[in-house]
């Protein structure tokens, strides 16, 4: 079986979410998102440099195997964002990874319901994944039980993160529950 392969796409539309392919416009925005002392306490350090910044994103529009995603309002409000990658077999299933997490304090309270949902419709509906994994940091007690909600499994642990999978089972079990939070089909467009 091979792996199945991460694409971007120019948009995603869910119930109230719009979800962008990041560009080399959206640095400042996503520059303050990263380097907000409260929403990036549990990310991976950044530069607080608009050029590295820009520089990183107009990289990532070279890349394959992986998508960066502006999450906005239908009305173009930019909300936050979201990263797909690392894709690969875990335990024989087509898994992918997915981070950079962040919303703006400007998003409404379901954005983190709908987001995930739509994470997950477009990996496994449109790319052809079967599972997740992800990793978050053990200090971010709210997101652990996110995930954990959504039926994501320990598998390792270490004194800075927590490693999870999610299986199929576990993500279509979700959708189904909150399938009120987005609709059936999610909108793709390449």
């Amino acid at each position: 079986m091979s792996v199945a392969r991460l694409g971007k796409a120019a948009r995603l539309q869910g119930k109230t979410l719009v979800f962008r392919d990041a560009a080399v416009a959206d640095a400042e925005f996503i520059l303050g998102l990263r380097t907000d002392e409260a929403k990036s306490r549990h990310l991976s350090r950044t530069s607080g440099a608009l050029a590295d910044q820009q520089a990183w994103l107009a990289a990532y529009a070279q890349r394959d195997g992986e998508a960066y995603f502006v999450i906005e309002s239908l009305a173009g409000d930019r909300l936050g964002t979201v990263r797909l990658y690392d894709a690969r077999m875990v335990d024989g299933h087509a898994s992918f990874c997915w981070g950079s997490w962040i919303l703006s304090d400007a998003a409404p309270s379901s954005a983190a319901i709908e987001s995930a949902l739509m994470v997950y419709a477009y990996a496994l509906d449109t790319l052809g994944f079967t599972n997740a994994h992800f990793q978050v940091n053990l200090a971010n007690e709210r997101v652990c039980a996110f995930h954990e909600r959504f039926g994501a499994q320990r598998v390792s642990q270490d004194d800075v993160e927590i490693e999870y999978t999610l299986a199929n089972a576990a993500i279509r079990e979700a959708m189904k529950r909150y399938a009120r939070f987005l609709p059936d089909p999610l909108k793709v467009s390449i």
